[in-house]
């Protein structure tokens, strides 16, 4: 059993996006969310019946089936002020405009003083599928995206 001081942290994370095509050099943003989901994959497994075999299924790997990223309540940070790109991303695709733009990504775990990856998920060809904003109030000190969904053309995950 790992020491309880050995195990990774999963509150401490960050996100990048940047066009694909492109390096990490061409880094549109890094963001902070306060919650990650969708780090899936979930192969469709087929049964196949063998004809005068009857005490025994044989299954094949079919298809993967990859789930959209979930990121909740953040945002990406621009020099001064909140980063829009995420909008402007999510606008340009549905009204229409070509190319579409794809973004590629990662999600980076870090140690608590957020000074060491202990490990990467690696997203590639990124669609915008959800963008939800806060519900403004004045007495609370709510952030510009509540919710971002994005699908995804492949995921993968490396130890650093």
């Amino acid at each position: 059993m790992p020491e309880p001081h050995n195990l990774l942290p999963a509150f401490n994370f960050s996100v990048s996006l940047y066009q694909t095509g492109g390096s990490e050099a061409n880094l549109i943003g890094d963001g902070g969310f306060a919650e990650c989901g969708g780090l899936e994959l979930a192969a469709d497994i087929r049964e196949h019946n063998e004809g005068g075999n009857n005490n025994a299924v044989r299954r094949m790997v079919g298809r993967v089936k990859l789930q959209p990223l979930v990121l909740k309540r953040g945002m990406l940070v621009g020099q001064t002020r909140a980063d829009p790109t995420l909008w402007t991303w999510m606008f340009d695709m549905l009204s229409g405009r070509l190319p579409v733009v794809r973004y590629d990504g990662h999600i980076d775990v870090l140690d608590r003083t957020g000074a060491t990856t202990y490990a990467r998920w690696s997203f590639s060809r990124g669609l915008p599928a959800k963008l939800a904003g806060p519900t403004l109030n004045a007495r609370t000190g709510e952030i510009a995206i509540e919710e971002l969904q994005i699908v995804h053309e492949g995921l993968r995950m490396e130890v650093k």
